[in-house]
């Protein structure tokens, strides 16, 4: 079930996408990097680095905003619009 719980400003949503589309293409990146590979240190530091930020944000926005929440659940932005919603 999705529930709409709020929006983000325009500079907001810019911020999360570029965490989004960062976390995204190391999580590609590092399926087909091997782990010897001389790289793949970094990309793991630049992955915990980036899941941090990313986490920050919504924690962040979600107190900024009072978004509801659940237990089971987790938000989710709908990039088009702007709007935050509560999945669970």
């Amino acid at each position: 079930m999705k529930k709409k719980v709020g929006e983000v400003s325009e500079e907001e949503k810019k911020e999360i996408l570029t965490l989004f589309e960062r976390k995204n293409g190391l999580t590609e990146l590092a399926r087909i990097m091997k782990a010897d590979d001389v790289l793949y240190e970094k990309l793991v530091t630049d992955m915990g680095a980036t899941s941090t930020k990313f986490q920050t944000w919504w924690d962040k926005t979600s107190q900024k905003y009072q978004w509801e929440m659940k237990e089971s659940g987790n938000w989710e932005i709908d990039f088009e619009t702007n709007t935050i919603y509560l999945v669970f």
